[in-house]
């Protein structure tokens, strides 16, 4: 039996695209893939508020890496995020910025530059390969690829002029850094406590990418320590994903 009765409320595509926080172009790539079933009626494409109902709580259900952080995620957050390999680091980072384009966020991505790293054209190209739409979201605005010229203690600046820059748009903004593996293990530590300090009260959600090679390298408790100054935490590996949360002790 269909879940839609046949006089049920029909909803514009730009009144879909508000209640998600997105653009018509990002609901309109919806449709166009099957995700949000949608018909034409009198020369515009409209979708049955059923499907629109349907369609968000799958976005909220957890049976995808894109689902599963939507549903993970909270505002503000600030998240370690551990992956195997590079090629599951870039799988995770599309599925971060899915999560967030999905919540209407603005999505900033910054990029170390020089020898042996990625290009920025490659860094789009691998976005893309994950059916993120880079040339759209760059176009409208919404993603932004940024250089970082210091590694880590320039991160908490950065970030600061990110919100004045985006106030006015009243979005929430997802930030991707990696981790600097040239800075000492440390005084990386102390301005990843910064950041936390820095995201508690505001519009933002910050991931921190290292490979799970380089966490190995670290002592146990420099390890440790380096998942509890976040507020939570993402590991991705071949054979699954782990996601926990850092709760405040109880004193």
């Amino acid at each position: 039996m269909s879940p839609f009765a046949e006089d049920e409320e029909m909803v514009a595509l730009e009144d879909a695209a508000q209640r998600f926080g997105v653009d018509v172009r990002t609901v309109i790539d919806w449709c166009h893939k099957g995700n949000l079933p949608a018909m034409r009626i009198d020369g515009s494409w409209r979708v049955r508020r059923t499907a629109l109902e349907l369609f968000l709580e799958g976005l909220e259900r957890p049976n995808t890496l894109v689902g599963q952080l939507y549903a993970f995620l909270r505002v503000p957050d600030n998240l370690l995020a551990v992956t195997q390999t590079i090629d599951l680091s870039n799988h995770l980072d599309a599925a971060f910025f899915k999560a967030g384009e999905a919540r209407g966020g603005s999505l900033v991505k910054y990029h170390s530059e020089g020898p042996g790293r990625p290009s920025l054209d490659e860094l789009r190209a691998e976005l893309e390969r994950r059916e993120l739409k880079v040339a759209r979201l760059e176009e409208d605005g919404r993603l932004l690829m940024r250089p970082l010229n210091d590694p880590i203690s320039g991160r908490v600046d950065e970030l600061e002029q990110l919100l004045e820059e985006r106030t006015e748009e009243g979005r929430t903004v997802w930030v991707d850094f990696n981790w600097d593996e040239s800075v000492d293990v440390e005084a990386a530590l102390k301005h990843q406590e910064e950041i936390s300090e820095f995201v508690q009260d505001k519009s933002l959600v910050v991931k921190t990418s290292v490979l799970e090679a380089s966490l190995e390298e670290w002592p146990g408790t420099v390890a440790l320590r380096a998942q509890v100054v976040h507020s939570g935490s993402v590991w991705l590996s071949e054979s699954g994903l782990s996601l926990s949360r850092v709760e405040s002790p109880l004193l």
